[in-house]
Order: C-alpha cells, then sequence, then structure tokens
C-alpha cells in the first residue's frame, strides 16, 4: 500500500492495487466540509485522476460517518462568499461534485453512515454508491432556511424522479439505506462489518475491465444526462468507433477467444 496522506490534513490519499482511497478525515464533525476541505478533495481527485496507476477511485468518511454535509461554522455571511468559498464559479476553480462527474475514471462512494446536505450531493456525484446498513440519506437544507447549493436539486431527480426528489427536498427528511436502495439512489447495501470489502472486491472486479474503455464508457454514460437523445447516441457511436483504435479492445477479444484472462494495458 502506498500511502500519502502526508501532503493532506483533511483527508487520507491511499493506493492500492490501482484504487486510490479517500477518506474525508474530521470525524469529530462527521467529516463536514468547508472551504479548505472541499479544497482538498479537489486536490485529491486531481491526483487520482493524474495517476496512469490508478483506475478506480473510491470516497468514504472516517468515524461513523461519510459526511454530514456543509460546515456551519464557516458558512458565507453574503451571496458573493457563498460563490467564492462554496460555489466555486470564480477564479476558474472547480467544486468536488463537478470533478466527481467530470474525471473519466470510475468514482465509488463507500457511505458508511449519515451522507446528508453536501455528503449525499458528494455521494450522488460518483458513479456508484454502496453503502451499509446504518447508511443515511438527505438534503436537509431546508431545515435551515436553504435549498441545495451542491448539485442536490438536479441530481436527485435524475436519480429518483422528479416527485420523490421535491419530497425531500421539501421536507428535508431523511431515508435509511434500504429506502435509498429502494427508490435507486444508491447500487447496493451491504452489513457495515463487511462494507469495505465489499467495496473492495466492486472496485477490483472493475480494475480487470481496460482502464481506456471505462473512461470512454463514463463519458458515454454521462452524456445520456446532459444531451437530447438524438445527440447522445451520435456522441456514443464516436465514442465507439474509438474503441477501435485501442490495443485493449483487440486484446479483450482474443483473451476471449483463448477462454483466459485479458492483460489490458489501458492503450
Amino acid at each position: 500500500m502506498v500511502t500519502e496522506s502526508g501532503e493532506f490534513t483533511g483527508l487520507i490519499y491511499e493506493k492500492k492495487e490501482h484504487v486510490a482511497w479517500i477518506t474525508l478525515n474530521r470525524p469529530e464533525s462527521k467529516n463536514a466540509q468547508g472551504p479548505f476541505e472541499r479544497q482538498e478533495l479537489v486536490r485529491a481527485l486531481e491526483q487520482g485522476r493524474d495517476d496512469d496507476d490508478v483506475y478506480v477511485m473510491v470516497i468514504t468518511g472516517a468515524g461513523k460517518a461519510f459526511s454530514a454535509g456543509g460546515d456551519i461554522a464557516n458558512f458565507p455571511r453574503n451571496p458573493v462568499e457563498f460563490m467564492e468559498k462554496i460555489g466555486m464559479q470564480v477564479k476558474g476553480k472547480r467544486r468536488p461534485i463537478e470533478m466527481t462527474r467530470e474525471i473519466p475514471k470510475p468514482i465509488i462512494a463507500m457511505v458508511n453512515g449519515p451522507a446528508l446536505g453536501g455528503g449525499c450531493e458528494l455521494a450522488m456525484a460518483c458513479d456508484i454508491i454502496i453503502a451499509s446498513e446504518n447508511a443515511r440519506f438527505g438534503q436537509p437544507e431546508i431545515l435551515l432556511s436553504l435549498i441545495p447549493g451542491g448539485g442536490g436539486t438536479q441530481m436527485l431527480p435524475r436519480l429518483v424522479g422528479e416527485k420523490k426528489a421535491k419530497e425531500l427536498v421539501f421536507t428535508g427528511e431523511t431515508i435509511n439505506a434500504e429506502e435509498a436502495l429502494r427508490i435507486g439512489l444508491v447500487n447496493k447495501v451491504v452489513p457495515k462489518e463487511t462494507l469495505r470489502e465489499a467495496v473492495g472486491e466492486f472496485a477490483a472486479n472493475l480494475c480487470r475491465r481496460s482502464p481506456i474503455i471505462l473512461k470512454l464508457a463514463k463519458l458515454a454514460v454521462n452524456k445520456a444526462l446532459e444531451t437530447p437523445l438524438s445527440v447522445g447516441l451520435a456522441y456514443e457511436v464516436d465514442l465507439c468507433a474509438l474503441c477501435f483504435g485501442t490495443e485493449d479492445l483487440y486484446e479483450g477479444a482474443k483473451a476471449f477467444k483463448e477462454k483466459r484472462t485479458p492483460n489490458y494495458k489501458g492503450k
């Protein structure tokens, strides 16, 4: 295991067998996110993105929570400060949710407890959510006279539908892991004792796929949520054509015929 947590103070970055494990590390505050923590998360995501030896990333939280959301102690005092510290659309900065969506590598949210507000938004931005039985999800911003500002109003209806999304946003209620699974918010729910094992197995399975083809697959599926069907279909054809310019496609086909495990190179 290569541990690189010395570069960060609010999170732990570890790499093992092509998987980057990013752990939000403020358990005393249930991994609440302030401007500093978001900036560190962006740097960790960039590190995983730029490392060709990383095929898959996992985001989780230390202690008993994934993330309780925004740090109330560091709430902005006015709209301008919000845009500078949380919105981050100024000065070319990127938010963690945007980075998570845009990085062309699979990113798994390992939700080990409450994922609320910004924590729920971070989990939703990931490609896969695997939750423990004691996980909880919600957008409780309305209870503080806020609306979600980290993508909640945009991602939630895409995942669970308009009506359920409005119910959760309007009421601020939280739901348990089984309900999140039922409405399509999460992919899997497992016992908390086996959560890391389950996530590790899922990530290892993805690592057996071609990393370059996984990148194209993520880009293609993301496009489906952003464009009309006709545009998405044309984009898919373009990306599929790119597959035929890779060594991995022909290695995969050859390995399938020879009934052996493919040796992908990510090229």
